[in-house]
C-alpha cells in the first residue's frame, strides 16, 4: 500500500472515531478534574432528582448506612447519608449532622465511636468529634498530609484512630499518639500495579506537580475535542456560506488558524495523553482483573516511595482482647500485630477474600471467628484454623481460578446491630435481615428510608464526577455492558491519538 492509502486510511482513523469519542473525552477531562481536587469541591453538592432513576436511594442502597452506634437508649446510624438519630426500632429519625461543614461529601461517615463521654467520626475528610449529650461537630487536627479516617476502634480504655497511613491512639480524647506500624515479614519494598497506575493517571503519583499536569491534560483534551469538531464542521459551513454568497475568507482563515492550533497542542501533548489513557483503561474492568493482584517496584522520588511501608494500605483495625493482639485488615490482607506494636507484622496464613474497595464489615464472633465483608461478599473466618465459610451458602470458601471478576455476587456495604435483631447493607440491594445471633439470613424488613434523610443526602459533585469517569453514569442506558465504557472508549481515543500524530509526521510537520 502506498503512503498516500496510509494517509487516507489514517485520516478516517482518526476522524470518525474522533467525532464519536470528542463529546465523551470533554466529560472524561472535566470529571477528572474535579476528582483531582475533592476538597476544593467538597461544597458542592447535586440533587438526585437530576440523575438517573437508579441514583435515587431504594431500600437504603448505595453505602446509605455502614453501621450504628448505640447511644443512651437511642441509635445513630451512619454512612453516606452522615449521621442520624433514632430509637432502637429506627424511627423517628432526626439529623446528626450539626457543623460538619458544608457538603454532603464532608459528612460522608466511615466509623463512628463513642468515647469518654464524646463521639468520634471518621470522615473522607478528616477526624471530627462532638459531646455526646450536647454540642456540635468539630474538627480534630491530625499530624498527617492525609487526613481520611480508615476506622475508628476501642482497646480497654485506649481510643483508636486510623487513617489510610497511621495509627493513632489515645487515652484522653485529647492528644494522640502517632504510630508508624512495623513493616511485615518478608517485607519488599514493591507497590501494587493497580495503585501505581491509579496515581499515574491522577497524577498523584508525582504530588501536587503531577495532579496540576494532569488538569493541564484535561484541559488539553477538551481542547483538542473542541478544535477536532470546529474542523470538522468548518467546511460544511464554508460550503453553505458559498452558496448563499456570503464572504468566507475569514472562515477559511479562522479554519487553518483552528487546525494549526489542534496540531500544535496535539504533537505537543500526544505522549502524555497516551500514557494517561493507557493507565485509566486499567482501572477499570475488564482490564483491571489483568493488573489486580501484580506488584511492582517503587518508582524512586515519587508519592509511593515512602519510608511508612503501610503508606495508604490501612483500612480497618480491631483489638483482639482474647489473644492480645491487633488484628489490621490492609490493602494487602490481614496482619496480626502484637501489643507493643515493636515487631513486625505478621500475615494471616489463611484468610477471606476482600475487595479492592476494601473491608466494610469487621466484627468478633468469639475468641477465634471474625464476620468479614465487603464488596467480595461476607465470610465467617476462623483465625486458628484458617477455615472460610460464606455467610450466605455457608460452604467452605473456594478461592476462583485464574482471572475472574474482581467483586462478588453480594456487595457488602455495611452492617448494624440493635438488641437482638441485625441487617446487612448491599450496596445495589440495600438492606437485607439477619439476626445478630449467629449471623444467618432472615426475612426481617428494615424500615423504609425517611423523605427527610432522602432530601438532605444529594450526590456530591465529586461522586458524579466518579460516576461520569468511571461510566457508571450510563449504567441504565447500556445495562451491564456499561463496564465496558471505560476500556472501549480508552482504546478509541488511543486510536485517535495515535492516528493523529502519524497524519501529522505525514502531512503538516514540515508544513509547520
Amino acid at each position: 500500500m502506498r503512503k498516500t492509502k496510509w494517509i487516507r486510511f489514517f485520516k478516517k482513523l482518526h476522524k470518525w472515531p474522533a467525532i464519536i469519542i470528542a463529546f465523551i473525552a470533554v466529560l472524561f477531562a472535566a470529571s477528572g478534574v474535579v476528582m483531582n481536587h475533592r476538597g476544593v469541591f467538597s461544597g458542592v453538592a447535586i440533587s438526585r432528582k437530576l440523575l438517573p432513576a437508579n441514583y435515587t436511594y431504594s431500600n437504603w442502597d448505595q453505602a446509605a448506612v455502614r453501621g450504628s452506634l448505640p447511644l443512651n437508649g437511642d441509635m445513630l446510624i451512619y454512612g453516606n447519608i452522615g449521621i442520624w438519630k433514632c430509637d432502637e426500632d429506627f424511627q423517628n429519625f432526626s439529623d446528626f449532622n450539626q457543623e460538619f461543614p458544608k457538603g454532603i461529601d464532608n459528612r460522608k461517615i466511615y466509623a463512628l465511636q463513642e468515647f469518654r463521654n464524646q463521639l468520634f467520626a471518621g470522615t473522607h475528610l478528616g477526624l471530627y468529634k462532638r459531646f455526646v449529650t450536647a454540642g456540635t461537630w468539630e474538627k480534630v487536627q491530625l499530624p498527617v498530609k492525609n487526613d481520611r479516617i480508615a476506622d475508628i476502634g476501642l482497646k480497654n480504655d485506649t481510643l483508636l484512630i486510623l487513617t489510610r497511613d497511621y495509627l493513632f491512639t489515645s487515652v484522653d480524647g485529647e492528644m494522640f499518639n502517632k504510630i508508624q506500624l512495623p513493616e511485615p515479614v518478608n517485607y519488599e519494598r514493591k507497590a501494587g500495579l493497580f495503585e501505581t497506575f491509579w496515581q499515574l493517571h491522577s497524577g498523584e503519583l508525582f504530588g501536587l506537580t503531577g495532579k496540576l499536569i494532569v488538569d493541564l491534560l484535561g484541559i488539553v483534551t477538551i481542547v483538542l475535542s473542541v478544535t477536532g469538531l470546529l474542523h470538522f464542521f468548518f467546511p460544511k459551513i464554508i460550503k453553505r456560506r458559498k452558496k448563499k454568497e456570503k464572504q468566507v475568507q475569514s472562515m477559511v482563515a479562522i479554519k487553518k488558524t483552528n487546525l494549526h492550533w489542534h496540531n500544535v497542542v496535539g504533537y505537543v501533548f500526544a505522549l502524555f495523553l497516551l500514557i494517561n489513557t493507557f493507565a485509566g483503561i486499567h482501572l477499570r474492568p475488564p482490564l483491571l482483573i489483568a493488573i489486580a493482584s501484580k506488584e511492582v517496584g517503587i518508582i524512586p522520588g515519587t508519592h509511593l516511595d515512602s519510608p511508612n511501608p503501610w503508606l495508604d494500605k490501612l483500612r480497618r483495625v480491631l483489638w483482639d482482647e482474647n489473644n492480645q493482639r491487633y488484628i489490621f485488615s490492609t490493602a494487602e490482607g490481614f496482619y496480626f500485630a502484637d501489643e507493643a506494636l515493636k515487631t513486625e507484622l505478621r500475615p494471616a496464613a489463611y484468610q477471606p477474600p476482600v475487595s479492592v474497595m476494601g473491608c466494610n464489615v469487621l466484627e468478633q464472633l468469639s475468641a477465634t471467628k471474625l464476620l468479614v465483608g465487603s464488596f467480595s461478599g461476607m465470610f465467617v473466618w476462623d483465625m486458628y484454623s484458617g477455615e472460610v465459610r460464606d455467610y450466605f451458602s455457608r460452604l467452605p470458601y473456594q478461592a476462583p481460578q485464574g482471572m475472574s471478576r474482581p467483586i462478588g455476587n453480594q456487595m457488602v456495604a455495611g452492617m448494624i446491630v440493635a438488641k437482638d435483631k441485625a441487617w446487612w447493607f448491599d450496596y445495589n440491594m440495600g438492606a437485607q435481615g439477619m439476626t445478630s445471633v449467629d449471623r444467618r439470613m432472615s426475612s426481617l424488613k428494615f424500615p423504609e428510608m425517611p423523605g427527610e434523610i432522602r432530601f438532605a443526602s444529594p450526590m456530591s459533585l465529586w461522586n458524579v464526577s466518579q460516576e461520569i469517569h468511571t461510566g457508571r453514569i450510563f449504567e441504565n442506558i447500556l445495562g451491564p455492558f456499561y463496564i465496558l465504557f471505560v476500556p472501549l472508549s480508552g482504546i478509541c481515543l488511543l486510536i485517535v491519538l495515535i492516528s493523529g500524530v502519524l497524519i501529522w509526521w505525514w502531512v503538516y510537520r514540515k508544513k509547520g
